[in-house]
């Protein structure tokens, strides 16, 4: 796992453990839990903490965020409504022309196969972007 450069304080990563263990119920088990399958996913994920302390996972772009709120843990990916979704584990946010978000709740459990499949569908379509975003500056800078 790679963690975005903090020239002072804690690292992303730091940060994101300690929200986790300072929800200090359902919500930071769930936190954390899904924060092990995305690593599971991507072992060279990058966290990072941004507007004003939301954890981020990112590999070429945002995977997902991941916020905890009263009565739900959110997962919003980021261009969600281009991913397929079979196993429908985006129950929130559904009405954007680009994310989803997974609200968790109390007691539920997502499976986690299909999460897992979202998240490399995730960074797929991240990577397919930079590759698209490589070649066309190649080709107005004129080289090959």
């Amino acid at each position: 796992m790679k963690t975005t450069d903090a020239s002072t304080g804690p690292s992303a990563s730091e940060l994101i453990a300690k929200r986790i263990a300072e929800l200090g119920d359902w919500r930071g088990e769930t936190l954390s839990r899904m924060r092990n399958l995305i690593l599971e996913v991507d072992p060279d994920v990058v966290e990072e903490w941004k507007w004003m302390g939301t954890p981020v996972w990112s590999h070429d772009g945002i995977i997902c965020t991941g916020e905890s709120y009263k009565s739900v843990v959110k997962l919003t990916f980021a261009k969600g409504a281009a991913l397929d979704d079979p196993d429908r584990l985006f129950n929130s946010s559904l009405e954007g022309n680009v994310r989803r978000a997974i609200d968790i709740r109390a007691g539920e459990t997502i499976d986690a196969s299909a999460f897992k499949t979202l998240v490399l569908q995730a960074i797929a379509l991240n990577s397919l972007a930079k590759t698209k975003r490589s070649k066309k500056t190649k080709s107005t800078d004129g080289s090959v």
